[in-house]
């Protein structure tokens, strides 16, 4: 009779490293694909695959729509969500990834950011998990030992953090009527922005024929991440289901590392872990 009480932390927890463990692997591919094909139309194709499946979701829901200032968040996340993941498959693509995941996974600093603009001052906690996630990302930014260039795929992580930070404070303020229909519309306006921008640079669409079986994994990953993490925030302390959600970059360096046989240093491996950790702090903060 103790244990019903936990159970929806139990559930949000369980959802939160559901979402994290997919995340990360579809992160992996979508990296993995991007290295065989153009990143837009990796992007592209994804997000069809992916917005197919929330369609379903949304139709299956019956939520009324939301009012339009929520739409319109909506719109605003999806198009820094693509902008991320632009970012962060450019970064997989040309970075190592034990590297680029991690910096990737540093948005929360982005809401922490928001919060001391909107007149809230950062606590003890978050000051010592921007402290610790500098540090992190001061040793993973370094290219060779004794070296003075940034290691590969640093800057488009950094912008990719700062994508999905602004991608969540969208989505947060879209979601307060129904989480699904603010899936749903930044999920269509990331479509339209990558299918727009492959016949802008007149990318090589067919190429995709290659990586066919890649992106609808990437797809159906990203989508069930997103699934899953709706539950769980229904379910538990958003502060703790963001922070081990933010764990993501944990099984996406673990992939490089086993298939893709990446030997990152000791010692980027541990900043990777510190930022992660650094992150996760601002988020339970």
């Amino acid at each position: 009779a103790s244990v019903g009480p936990h159970r929806p932390l139990v559930l949000a927890v369980l959802f939160a490293l559901c979402a994290s463990l997919v995340f990360g692997a579809g992160d992996f591919l979508a990296g993995f694909a991007s290295r065989r094909a153009p990143v837009l139309v990796v992007i592209a194709f994804s997000q069809l695959v992916g917005l197919a499946a929330i369609v379903v979701w949304l139709v299956a829901s019956d939520d009324p729509r939301p009012p339009d200032a929520d739409l319109l968040a909506a719109v605003g996340a999806g198009a820094a969500g693509v902008v991320g993941i632009a970012a962060l498959y450019r970064g997989l693509a040309i970075g190592a990834m034990a590297i680029v995941a991690p910096i990737s996974a540093l948005s929360p600093v982005v809401a922490l950011v928001a919060d001391v603009v909107n007149g809230k001052a950062p606590g003890a906690v978050d000051l010592a998990g921007i402290a610790i996630l500098l540090g992190g990302i001061l040793v993973l930014s370094r290219g060779e030992p004794g070296g003075t260039r940034l290691a590969a795929g640093i800057v488009p992580a950094l912008v990719a953090a700062l994508g999905f930070g602004l991608y969540a404070i969208g989505l947060d303020a879209a979601a307060d009527e129904s989480v699904v229909w603010a899936v749903s519309v930044a999920r269509g306006t990331a479509t339209v922005i990558a299918v727009v921008a492959i016949v802008l640079a007149r990318a090589p669409a067919g190429r995709v024929r290659s990586v066919l079986p890649l992106v609808v994994a990437v797809g159906i990953f990203d989508t069930l991440g997103n699934v899953f993490l709706a539950a769980a925030s229904t379910r538990g302390l958003i502060s703790i289901v963001d922070a081990l959600a933010a764990m993501y970059p944990v099984v996406t360096v673990t992939l490089a590392i086993v298939i893709l046989k990446e030997r990152p240093r000791p010692a980027q491996l541990l900043a990777g872990a510190t930022a992660i950790g650094g992150a996760a702090l601002i988020a339970v903060s």
